[in-house]
């Protein structure tokens, strides 16, 4: 019984209820069927269990050898290092971005404390509608947060609406301005952040010297309110031409019988789904929440500025659309349960308590940044590279399942941003569905699939790998790193469509292994090359792997570890398919 509840912790299902088995019985069972048998408990796996018993202790071992006190480089990156809180130990605080929030989680959590209670006060109170509380509260977020700077947020965020609002019977045009403006938003806001007030008109010059809130960067956080814009505008100008009939209607969601819109005396509007039975139903389908048929009067000004301020998703997300944000301000999804909220509160404050044992015992950011690697081993710089990316990966996640946790608890269900542990991927393309999944979700609604999605496989891709690449940084460096993930997955796409007739052969799941251990040097190196080791330190891993014994020694035993480790994740896959989920990372 134990095991079965650490099972349920651990479950994909309580990490994000849109994990859950297919609801469809037939493409359920059909899944079922294409599973293969359990493996968990053979020779082989057996041998696997050993293995890992053995390897994973010696990277640990491994990395803390090449960054605590025993490495002779460790007078090199000391100065780095913090008081730390666990056994007397220093902890690695070096790295900014972390830092940042690091030091200020109880701020941040009681914001999360402050926020919530306010809100169920004023509703009850106030009999306020949830999403007119929203906008209030978001705009003084947003003015404490950015200060004057508000008012260039406020600028983008009227102009994109106006586009929308001004084009909506052309709505071809409209979707193309939206681009325009949306694309041409990070560049102004590249070169134009800090453009003085007073070079506009005189009268605005004392603005300069105002207050410039919490975080002067604002800029940083714009993007993510990008993609709140767009996907008003895109969400807006498809209702309209459904209500105008510019455009084919699609067709709604398997619920609906159809959907009944009505004003109440209050003037609020009021979505009813009506399904065959005659009974209303809440749409817990997100697919269906993404065309869910609100009253066109509800894409309005307001609404638009309480999604687009929604303030505990508003620094970093999770994206919503802002479809399914105005159908859960009115709905309370079933998937809101406090034994749900309490789980995933619990998954963060292990991730959290995960972070600061690795941040006190393993000191690998410090050794990145002073590059203080001489004469360590193979092993040792792929170690140290190999936790930088874990450190990346949860410095990542830790904030998102922060603000997820505060949407959930305020009643907002958005999607888990990070639903795979960064060790366990093995394809380039499972891993780009599985890292920041909200915006994969977006991208491929609204870039992906209006451009033909699978149709057009590798130009499809191409636009939403420059497109991401920009989003990231106005860079040439990034542009060409988008391009090159295209590159990288172009033998994975045709690889796997060769392959993939062969797959009921004994022999499939060794070569896909072999396969799958060539795309994990391929990811590996490309991350260390761009968020680890830079230069300098790739190239001297790869010299030493090659080019000494030791090298060779540790890149067969590497090649080794990792087939046996990617056979454990096929089989992980293989066993969520015979409990019908599936998904496709």
């Amino acid at each position: 019984m134990q095991w079965d509840n650490i099972g349920s912790f651990l479950s994909l299902q309580a990490l994000d209820s849109r994990l859950k088995p297919r609801s469809d019985n037939k493409r359920r069972q059909k899944m079922i069927m294409s599973a293969g048998r359990p493996l968990w408990n053979t020779v082989e796996f057996k041998f696997y269990y050993v293995a890992f018993l053995i390897v994973v202790p010696l990277m640990i071992k491994s990395a803390m050898s090449a960054s605590n006190e025993t490495s002779p480089n460790y007078y090199r990156f000391e100065g780095l290092l913090s008081p730390g809180w666990i056994f007397g130990r220093k902890v690695d605080n070096s790295d900014s971005q972390y830092r940042f929030f690091r030091d200020n989680l109880p701020l941040l959590i009681g914001l999360v404390v402050m926020h919530t209670s306010l809100k169920r006060v004023c509703l009850f109170a106030f009999k306020t509608t949830r999403n007119r509380f929203d906008l209030v509260f978001g705009l003084i977020f947003l003015i404490g947060a950015h200060g004057v700077s508000s008012l260039r947020i406020m600028a983008h965020l009227l102009t994109n609406y106006y586009i929308a609002k001004s084009l909506k019977r052309h709505p071809g045009y409209g979707r193309f301005f939206t681009w325009v403006y949306g694309i041409s938003t990070l560049f102004i806001n590249d070169n134009f952040r800090a453009y003085p007030f007073g070079n506009i008109l005189p009268f605005l010059s004392p603005l300069d010297s105002s207050f410039k809130g919490i975080i002067a960067r604002w800029d940083v956080f714009f993007n993510f309110t990008l993609l709140r814009m767009i996907s008003f505008n895109m969400d807006f100008l498809a209702r309209y031409s459904d209500v105008t009939g510019k455009e084919p209607t699609p067709s709604p969601p398997p619920c609906f019988e159809k959907p009944a819109l009505s004003r109440s005396a209050s003037s609020t509007t009021k979505l009813e789904t009506i399904c065959e039975n005659g009974s209303n139903s809440i749409l817990t389908d997100e697919h269906a929440r993404l065309a869910a048929p609100h009253h066109i009067q509800d894409y309005s000004l307001a609404n638009y500025l309480a999604y687009i301020t929604y303030t505990p998703l508003f620094i970093a997300g999770p994206i919503i659309t802002f479809n399914d944000y105005l159908y859960q301000t009115k709905h309370l999804l079933p998937t809101i349960t406090r034994k749900g909220i309490i789980m995933y509160a619990l998954r963060f404050l292990f991730c959290v308590l995960t972070m600061e044992v690795v941040l006190h015992y393993i000191y690998v950011v410090a050794v990145s940044k002073t590059k203080a690697w001489d004469n360590d081993t193979p092993f040792q710089i792929s170690m140290i590279g190999l936790f930088n990316l874990n450190i990346v990966w949860l410095k990542l996640l830790i904030p998102w399942r922060l603000f997820r946790l505060w949407a959930m608890v305020d009643g907002i269900d958005v999607p888990e941003n990070m639903i795979r542990c960064m060790n366990n991927n093995y394809s380039a393309l499972a891993f780009w569905r599985s890292w920041h999944r909200s915006f994969n979700k977006w991208v491929l609604r609204y870039i992906y699939i209006p451009l033909g999605g699978s149709n057009n496989r590798i130009l499809t891709t191409l636009a939403v790998f420059s497109f991401v690449a920009i989003w990231h940084d106005i860079e040439l460096k990034l542009l060409l790193w988008g391009w090159l993930i295209v590159l990288f997955l172009i033998p994975e796409i045709f690889a796997t469509q060769y392959f993939s007739k062969y797959q009921r052969k004994p022999w499939y799941r060794f070569v896909c292994g072999a396969g799958a251990v060539s795309n994990i040097w391929l990811m590996m190196i490309a991350n260390l090359f761009g968020f680890c080791l830079g230069y300098d330190g790739t190239v001297k891993l790869i010299k030493d792997m090659f080019l000494t014994f030791d090298g060779i020694k540790f890149t067969v035993c590497a090649n080794a570890a990792l087939f046996i480790a990617v056979q454990v994740m096929f089989e992980q896959r293989e066993s969520e398919k015979r409990q019908g989920i599936n998904v496709k990372c």
